[in-house]
């Protein structure tokens, strides 16, 4: 898949020894690292799309900790060469990555695991309440050339 200008991705592996799982998902000598800003956890039920939005400011770095995600980013902007693409990324249990999707990338998610899906996000600024940087389509939307269904086949 052709990723959209910024967008990178970090695979992500589990170390296993007999006491347990641990996992590395972000640090600061990581290639794909800008800052930290802040860190926090959305979670979804099955079936349920979060989206559309982007920000102006902040950069997004998104890790599914327990379930599935489809996470689906569209390139709307202006100057782009990568402009009106569209990404999908299945992330969560059986595929563990980290996502950084720069800022004014459109992105959603839907959870398409059978339980609640566990987002965590650590955006490279704090959200300001006063001024949030948080822009807004709705998740059906004929503004975005995707639809949210299941592709079966």
């Amino acid at each position: 898949m052709k990723l959209i200008k910024d967008v990178k991705i970090k695979k992500l592996h589990f170390n296993v020894d007999e006491r347990g799982r641990l996992i590395e998902i972000l640090r600061n000598d990581d290639e794909i690292f800008q800052q930290f800003g802040q860190l926090y956890i959305t979670t979804a039920y099955p079936g349920v799309v979060k989206g559309w939005h982007y920000h102006k400011k902040q950069d997004d770095y998104f890790y599914v900790i327990k379930g599935m995600a489809k996470i689906v980013l569209y390139d709307n902007r202006e100057g782009s060469e990568t402009k009106g693409l569209i990404n999908e990324f299945f992330m969560g249990d059986y595929n563990q990555m980290v996502l950084k999707i720069p800022k004014n990338v459109l992105h959603g998610f839907k959870c398409i695991s059978e339980k609640e899906c566990l987002i965590m996000n650590c955006p490279t600024y704090s959200y300001n309440p006063a001024e949030p940087d948080e822009y807004r389509l709705p998740a059906h939307t004929t503004e975005i050339p995707y639809d949210w269904s299941r592709k079966d086949g």
